[in-house]
């Protein structure tokens, strides 16, 4: 089974921004204990502060992998194009975010992804990805 993890900006700082709402683990610590916690699965990751990119790589993969785990970041709350990319492909994406976005500033209420996303999984931490890796097996 093929899993892409898709980041979106920001996120490469995790481990350094904002612990007391992400944590301090890096993604890349985070991602080693995936792939050894689930040797019998490959995984991918890519992360980019650029939106464009976000959408080239979700239409790149979107037609050939099993599932599609998203963290859009801000974008998630402005992006219509990568809410479009999420529903022009076949293959499952859950949309997955580290904090509780609905304890936050009410425009993190607002998601252009989750109307085209299989499921969503919010505000266990880095335990999320986890979360949602589950409704893939």
């Amino acid at each position: 089974m093929k899993i892409m993890i898709i980041n979106g900006p920001n996120l490469n700082l995790l481990g350094k921004r904002e612990p007391e709402i992400y944590g301090d683990t890096t993604f890349e610590d985070f991602f080693q204990h995936l792939q050894k916690k689930y040797p019998n699965l490959e995984f991918s990751y890519f992360q980019s502060n650029v939106e464009g990119e976000l959408i080239t790589k979700i239409q790149e993969v979107g037609f050939s992998y099993d599932g599609i785990l998203l963290n859009a970041a801000a974008y998630t709350h402005t992006s219509v194009g990568i809410g479009d990319a999420v529903k022009a492909i076949t293959t499952p994406v859950i949309e997955v975010h580290i904090s509780n976005t609905f304890a936050r500033e009410s425009f993190r209420h607002q998601s252009f992804i989750s109307p085209n996303a299989k499921g969503i999984v919010i505000g266990f931490g880095l335990k999320s990805y986890e979360l949602a890796l589950q409704s893939f097996l």
